[in-house]
């Protein structure tokens, strides 16, 4: 199993970053991994910690019809050009924290992605110096309330919701670049959206090298890579799970806000 670094809060409410061992164990780094974090003696066990979103990024940049599928289902040709947007910082929860339903919409939906964690400052980079800022991988669910990103015409209000990024549940050094994103509803077998990242129209060096030309990414910052063929409606009671292979799973539950 390949190492899972984790961000953690103690009993005290101290948080630490660090990887969780088999034993279910977190062995305590001394900085943030992608900051040459080193490996303490201090180990916080099973019942004494609880597992928060991976990172603290100063902005989540996410990227809109990356799936040819998807952008077909949303009525709309794949664009020229990676098709950007921001996401507040605010907006994260972690993995068993309920994504809250805003009153001002009629229809909030779930879109599982795969989310890359930069690792240094990245600035008008080529897609080759680009891939060696991806410091590693972990799952996100650009939750967007439907309604409002169609009335609104521009997409901060539909996509900045507090607790409309659930992420996590760890970050992992390396992916297989077919791995299979799947999202499933509640307790049904079979998933509501299912297909291999290596669909993507725009890769995920890619992208980093195009964001990367617009606007400086720090040491933790997130990119969503877009969602594929399957978006659907979130009503009040669900939960929604997103399986992303070689990472884990990242599960939320619904409820009002």
């Amino acid at each position: 199993m390949a190492q899972r670094f984790v961000r953690v809060q103690n009993q005290k409410g101290q948080i630490f970053y660090g990887v969780l061992q088999l034993s279910l164990n977190v062995q305590v780094l001394d900085a943030p991994p992608w900051l040459q974090g080193q490996p303490t003696d201090f180990n916080l066990e099973p019942d004494t910690y609880q597992i928060l979103a991976p990172c603290a990024p100063s902005k989540i940049v996410a990227v809109g019809k990356n799936y040819a599928e998807h952008a077909a289902e949303m009525g709309s040709e794949v664009p020229q050009e990676p098709l950007i947007f921001l996401k507040p910082a605010s907006t994260i929860i972690p993995s068993e924290t309920e994504i809250k339903y805003p009153s001002q919409s009629q229809r909030v939906d779930y879109e599982g992605e795969l989310a890359l964690v930069i690792g240094e400052h990245a600035v008008d980079c080529t897609p080759e110096q680009a891939q060696t800022k991806i410091w590693g991988y972990t799952i996100a669910n650009d939750v967007t309330a439907r309604d409002l990103q169609k009335k609104d015409n521009q997409w901060t209000r539909a996509k900045g919701f507090d607790t409309f990024c659930p992420l996590g549940p760890w970050i992992v050094r390396e992916i297989n670049p077919g791995a299979l994103l799947q999202t499933f509803l509640n307790d049904e077998l079979k998933p509501v959206q299912s297909s291999c990242i290596d669909q993507m129209v725009f890769t995920p060096d890619f992208l980093v090298s195009y964001i990367s030309r617009v606007m400086t990414l720090l040491p933790g910052d997130v990119i969503l890579t877009g969602t594929p063929l399957g978006v659907g409606p979130l009503q009040i009671g669900d939960r929604v799970r997103i399986e992303i292979e070689g990472i884990g799973r990242l599960e939320n539950a619904v409820i009002a806000r």
